[in-house]
């Protein structure tokens, strides 16, 4: 059960603070906070690796109203958790407004304040989480510090300020590495086509689109070299999403440099902009990123839009485009970034939102249907 008592402080680099109650697991942590608007999904966002050293924070007001579900096993999915997108946890913590106690679902097995207890991740709410987002769109995604305190302790601003100075940038480390898997994994489905997956943090439901579309995958680390990839015959290579600054991720970039000039390849959220550095285009950080359910992508070939879930820091500078042999598909209306490249003459593109959709509209899912064509016809 809850315990009401315990006291919360998020602390913003530049000294900002939100005090309010804690959740989830007493301790300190920091990492960059961010927000998203999305309404739902809490269950799968928080297990997104793309939030890895990051603290979510959900502009929604009422979080856990639905509760969490098991972890149970879901064996027509390769053997992969049913509801959720990583085996655990991967923000830094999750930042509210109004924490439910009494959820109601079906399916929900215990509250988002257990879960978090039992997986050692602190949470903060009863702050006023739109103050917090006018900040984080006014400066930008900002490095903070989260400490959730036993219920008799009392929270020390002025140490913690003092602390703030020394937070190190996540997006400086090596995110990808602490969530790709170390060795490879195979989910086979007898079926005619193999796709290998370069896992830079990929989420489950990625796995469960090739599979349901009869694709047997082999997932490997994402220091995999190309010629090692290419040993296992795939029909085509996927790059998964993940965490942190693209160009940290040179080995990946150098496999896919070579991959995508010989076998088709796809590219999701973070291996669109890997992609993009392989043949020469840059990248840079958005303000604040975009993470939602309703962003919207347009089709620059059919001037069709689509709805789309995204969680992204980093975009692709469309300007660089130009000296490579990709070109922009997709774009932004909002802000006019690029969200989708595709090769002029290889059966290669990428996209940087999430069409496995978990949560979030299914509106691109039939990109996977593409990408088996491409193999098919390949």
């Amino acid at each position: 059960m809850l315990d009401k008592s315990k006291k919360a402080v998020l602390l913003l680099k530049d000294g900002t603070s939100f005090i309010g109650k804690g959740f989830g697991a007493t301790g300190k942590i920091s990492g960059e906070v961010v927000f998203s608007t999305s309404m739902v999904g809490y269950t799968e966002s928080l297990t997104d690796t793309s939030y890895r050293g990051q603290f979510l924070a959900l502009t929604y007001p009422l979080i856990g109203n639905y509760g969490v579900p098991s972890d149970e096993i879901d064996e027509l999915s390769g053997g992969l958790p049913r509801y959720f997108e990583s085996d655990h946890i991967q923000a830094q913590g999750l930042v509210i407004h109004e924490l439910c106690l009494e959820p109601y679902h079906w399916a929900s097995v215990r509250t988002l304040d257990k879960w978090l207890y039992d997986e050692g991740v602190p949470g903060i709410y009863g702050i006023d989480t739109r103050r917090l987002t006018k900040k984080l769109r006014t400066h930008g995604v900002m490095l903070g510090m989260l400490q959730v305190f036993d219920s008799n302790e009392e929270p020390d601003l002025e140490t913690l300020l003092k602390e703030c100075s020394d937070i190190v940038d996540p997006n400086q480390t090596d995110l990808v590495k602490e969530v790709s898997i170390k060795k490879l994994c195979k989910y086979n489905v007898d079926g005619k086509l193999t796709v290998v997956l370069i896992d830079c943090g990929v989420k489950f439901s990625i796995i469960r689109c090739l599979l349901k579309r009869g694709i047997n995958v082999i997932r490997v680390p994402y220091d995999t070299s190309a010629d090692e990839i290419l040993s296992y015959n795939p029909d085509g290579v996927l790059v998964s999403n993940g965490p942190g600054d693209p160009k940290r991720n040179t080995k990946t970039i150098e496999a896919v440099r070579v991959l995508a000039e010989k076998i088709p390849l796809m590219g999701i959220c973070l291996g669109t902009q890997i992609l993009a550095l392989a043949f020469g285009a840059d990248t840079y950080k958005l303000k604040f990123g975009h993470r939602s359910q309703n962003q919207p992508a347009l089709d620059l070939t059919s001037t069709r839009c689509y709805i789309t879930i995204q969680n992204h820091n980093y975009a692709i500078n469309m300007e660089t485009l130009k000296q490579t042999p990709l070109e922009p598909w997709f774009i932004n209306p909002n802000d006019k970034t690029v969200e989708g490249i595709k090769h002029k003459s290889k059966p290669v593109f990428a996209v940087q939102w999430h069409p496995e959709a978990s949560p979030g509209p299914h509106d691109t899912d039939m990109l996977f249907d593409k990408f088996k064509k491409t193999m098919e016809a390949k």
